[in-house]
């Protein structure tokens, strides 16, 4: 099997599994993943995850000019922006609308700058801070605008009233930190106001340093 059928085959079965757990309903969510050769698969618009063809999903050479394929998802100015100022860091992009993620994206209380308290180990390991950007109506190309304002610094951010994007090294990667993003959003819900304990400064410290997490 080529790179290119086991990645669309990748593509469809993670997003059949994000789907059946309940982690984005009905037609919402669009992934991306690059080949090797800088080409680009997306998911098309319209599509449920529940449901993808592996040969109908948006096919885009290195220049991120359309080739084959379905209409893609009209999301793509994220996911460019990732693209294009993550570098070698971005080989994929998942975006859902996450119910946990969107609840803490509301709330008046929510830093912007770190949307997720430090409750778990591996919250830090797979996300660094994610950033709360924020309502962009969906497909405006100012989402991009915004992504590309942080240079490249955040690897995960949420749009307000709308839901979380995770950029990772790879398709696999960026589903895992995508799963980490959405379980911690829905600790935070869960322990509010309960006087959680949080992990200390010198324990952030210690893994920001031992797993080379960007923590700016």
């Amino acid at each position: 099997m080529s790179e290119e059928a086991r990645l669309r085959e990748q593509i469809c079965e993670m997003a059949k599994s994000i789907y059946d757990r309940g982690l984005t309903g009905g037609s919402s969510g669009n992934i991306s993943a690059r080949l090797s050769d800088g080409r680009l698969l997306v998911t098309p618009t319209g599509s449920s995850f529940g449901r993808l063809d592996p040969s109908r999903l948006s096919l885009f050479d290195a220049s991120m000019t359309l080739v084959s394929g379905d209409k893609p998802t009209k999301e793509m100015p994220l996911h460019s922006a990732f693209y294009e100022t993550r570098g070698a860091k971005a080989g994929a992009v998942v975006h859902l609308h996450s119910a946990h993620s969107v609840a803490l994206s509301v709330l008046p209380d929510t830093d912007p700058d770190n949307l997720l308290p430090p409750l778990t180990a591996y919250g830090i390991m797979r996300l660094g801070k994610v950033k709360l950007l924020p309502y962009y109506m969906p497909g405006d190309p100012a989402m991009g605008d915004a992504i590309r304002g942080l240079a490249g610094r955040r690897s995960a951010v949420v749009l307000a009233h709308h839901g979380p994007v995770v950029a990772g090294k790879d398709l696999e990667a960026a589903v895992y930190a995508m799963e980490e993003l959405e379980e911690t959003a829905k600790l935070t819900l869960l322990t509010r106001g309960l006087g959680a304990r949080f992990l200390s400064s010198e324990q952030i410290d210690t893994l920001v340093r031992r797993f080379d997490v960007e923590w700016d």
